[in-house]
């Protein structure tokens, strides 16, 4: 994702969060420790937070920083070394499935758990 692009999906979606809690921009940055000036800009995607301001502004806001950067859950990385590979090659196909699919793909599950299959 370009920088321009990554500054307004920040942005907006902090945007979007801060309305949806009734706050103002000064609540916002007052609680992220920067200047309303500041959190303005950043919310209106003039500017790039760095990743400790990101972080704070995440927290003010009550959400992930992955959020912010317009990740979902399936983006973001996770530590599965301990993982055997076939379950590995299964995560990642279900990272770039859709969320539809994951419910139809958990009911599946659903019913195969519940047969008696013999151990090998």
């Amino acid at each position: 994702m370009e920088d321009d692009l990554l500054q307004k999906t920040i942005g907006e979606a902090a945007r979007t969060a801060r309305e949806s809690l009734g706050l103002t921009q000064a609540q916002v940055a007052k609680k992220a420790g920067i200047s309303a000036q500041v959190y303005g800009r950043i919310e209106r995607g003039g500017m790039m937070p760095s990743v400790p301001t990101l972080r704070r502004i995440a927290v003010a806001l009550g959400m992930d920083p992955g959020e912010l950067l317009g990740m979902s859950a399936r983006e973001v990385p996770t530590t599965d070394k301990d993982l055997s590979p076939e379950t590995r090659k299964v995560v990642g196909l279900l990272r770039t499935w859709s969320e539809s699919k994951i419910r139809a793909g958990c009911e599946l599950l659903r019913v195969l758990d519940a047969v008696p299959m013999r151990e090998d």
